[in-house]
């Protein structure tokens, strides 16, 4: 088996989004498997809260955070698999409900705050806001592109670790052989739990993300980067899904 970086055409925004060091069987994985690839870039972290959700803590088959990530990809499944919503001019409407289900258990806000690391300390409330609502827009843009391949996938759960307010949920994505492990990290927070982070075969999405923001920002500036952002989910026929939820800071 070869490593490479995994990544083709556009480094953070193109055909190898999320990419990083994952092989040929990495990729053969995400290629055959869609909704791992859903999964990846639907969670879109300062990793402060990482560290305390993956250190040692008892594995149980499940419990809240297991019950809350079961509910939405249910859902999320559900919507998929609708015969109405497949129906000729139902795609937007199909879309725009999966993004609403998505939205009630993904915090972009988060995850746009965590991906950006130590500079979003040094934004405004302003431009948070505008960073994490362009974020967003980046995510359900790219996962819309590849959300039609859905073909029956099954998820395993596999089960769930915890430690105060964070939670790791290990699920396995399961197609014609090809078994792609998936963990869900989430954040207790407004009384309900988050997903702020998902690791697809051992590749966070946040973290790629955060090294990739990075590098821009060393080589350019914040101005730089928003002003990618922007244009990347301007280009084509954007839908401009600006739904936005309070970051808690």
């Amino acid at each position: 088996m070869t490593m490479g970086s995994g990544c083709r055409g556009d480094a953070w925004f193109g055909h190898g989004f999320g990419c990083r060091m994952t092989g040929d069987k990495g990729r053969a994985r995400m290629a055959r498997s869609p909704l791992g690839w859903l999964a990846q870039v639907l969670l879109v972290l300062a990793m402060a809260g990482v560290a305390a959700a993956a250190s040692p803590a008892p594995v149980n088959s499940g419990g809240p955070a297991t019950e809350a990530v079961k509910s939405t990809i249910t859902e999320l499944i559900r919507l998929l698999e609708d015969k109405e919503l497949k129906k000729p001019g139902m795609a937007e409407e199909r879309r725009r409900l999966l993004d609403k289900v998505a939205a009630a258990r993904f915090s972009y806000a988060e995850m746009a705050k965590r991906s950006l690391g130590a500079h979003w300390r040094e934004l405004t409330d302003a431009e948070r806001e505008e960073f994490a609502a362009l974020f967003q827009r980046l995510l359900v843009k790219t996962y819309t592109r590849t959300i039609e391949g859905y073909a029956g996938q099954q998820v395993q759960y596999l089960g769930e670790r915890s430690a105060e307010d964070f939670a790791e949920v290990r699920t396995k994505i399961v197609s014609d052989k090809v078994e792609t492990p998936v963990d869900f990290r989430l954040l207790r927070m407004r009384g309900d739990w988050w997903v702020y982070d998902v690791v697809v075969d051992g590749v966070s999405v946040v973290s790629n993300y955060r090294g990739q923001f990075a590098r821009i920002l060393r080589s350019s500036s914040y101005a730089d980067l928003v002003e990618q952002l922007r244009k990347k989910v301007e280009e084509g026929n954007p839908r401009g899904n600006t739904a936005r939820e309070k970051t808690d800071a």
